[in-house]
């Protein structure tokens, strides 16, 4: 069998490599991958770690994901949607901060009233946030779900600012039965997995730079179906990946399905974190909440697996709590003025330096679009 190490050097890897890389366990073999998912980080990303400043605008949410707290029929979550002038007052403050960018998140709806809203909301962020740090205005990553091709055209137009504009839509898990099982609750908004990569096709046609992503440790989920994961992102052509650790929550359907266990999970998520490195290289890499609520120190060890980019919470403390997908998430009691100490912390453990009032595009979008890096 090849030397991990040398294994660990190539740039091409067959898909029983990529398996063998995400079954390390022994502490030795964990070492030497997260080192080299590091360097390859800093090769390729170089030394920044890009702020993403996180607004959960609404929990409203018409879909019944089995998975999820804030599924449509979860009735013990006390719904909310934020006003415009709460949200506007959010951007403010990752601008004021340096943050470069934000991350607009919601429960997934199709009317009419909200599409609007959602596109009013962005040209008012893009007009407030034109300054001279940011001459084009905020980067903004909106995971808002499955739309039409119409509907991000006109987000992507009312934004503003096409070389900071992204969108974040997981497909959760590539293997057709595993999505279905995760979204096989009858109703008008059922998930059906060719519909998702359709949707990750028209937000390439509409200009965004395409995130997707799955969940780690998911039950009946196998190291080759994480393997499959990867070379989904290579099939879609990913810009950048979210993904973490399965977390059970409560609010969902899943609970009497359990858990990985932490260690195992911990491990496999990292595993999971540098794998997908190695194998794309130059892509954008988030460090999840989940990671933090898995693990106190999991975004450090997600930025030193391979992670660039950080989503601090800036919601108003007053409805994180409703914004639970998953148990016990973290970040819900930090104050939004205090998450860029926080985050700066996070960043200098880990060895690296906050990419302050910089949109931090996907340097695989730039090298596919030949636009210049910001």
């Amino acid at each position: 069998m090849k030397a991990l190490d040398d294994l660990l050097a190539q740039t091409e890897f067959t898909d029983e490599e990529v398996a063998r890389i995400l079954r390390i366990r022994t502490p030795e073999e964990a070492d030497l991958l997260q080192r080299r998912a590091y360097d390859l980080t800093t090769r390729e990303m170089g030394p920044n770690v890009y702020l993403r400043g996180l607004i959960e605008i609404s929990n409203v949410c018409t879909a019944n994901c089995r998975y999820c707290g804030i599924r449509k029929a979860n009735h013990n979550v006390e719904r909310y949607t934020l006003p415009r002038e709460t949200i506007l007052e959010c951007a403010r403050l990752a601008l004021e901060n340096g943050y470069g960018s934000i991350a607009i998140q919601a429960g997934e709806r199709r009317d009419p009233k909200w599409v609007t809203f959602i596109g009013e909301l962005l040209r008012d962020i893009h007009e407030m946030s034109c300054t001279e740090a940011l001459p084009q205005g905020l980067g903004i990553t909106l995971s808002l779900g499955e739309q039409s091709l119409e509907v991000y055209e006109y987000w992507a137009e009312a934004s503003g600012n096409p070389d900071g504009l992204r969108y974040l839509l997981r497909i959760e898990s590539s293997n057709p039965e595993l999505f279905h099982r995760l979204h096989c609750t009858p109703g008008k908004h059922e998930k059906v997995l060719e519909h998702r990569y359709e949707a990750l096709v028209n937000l390439r046609k509409a200009g965004y730079q395409v995130g997707t992503g799955v969940m780690i440790g998911l039950p009946g989920q196998t190291i080759e179906d994480l393997v499959q994961d990867i070379r989904t992102f290579e099939k879609v052509g990913a810009d950048m990946i979210g993904m973490g650790p399965y977390l059970t929550s409560l609010g969902a359907d899943m609970v009497s399905l359990g858990q990985m266990p932490h260690d195992d999970l911990l491990q496999l998520s990292l595993n999971m974190i540098a794998a997908t490195r190695l194998v794309l290289r130059n892509v954008n890499i988030a460090a999840a909440t989940a990671l933090e609520t898995l693990e106190p120190r999991g975004r450090i060890m997600g930025i030193l697996h391979g992670c660039n980019v950080v989503m601090p919470n800036i919601t108003p403390q007053m409805t994180r709590a409703s914004y639970q997908l998953y148990d016990n998430k973290a970040g819900t009691e930090v104050g939004a003025e205090s998450n860029i100490l926080v985050e700066n912390d996070i960043v200098r453990i880990a060895h690296r330096t906050l990419g302050l009032n910089r949109l931090g595009s996907s340097l695989r979008w730039v090298e596919r679009t030949g636009r210049p890096a910001n």
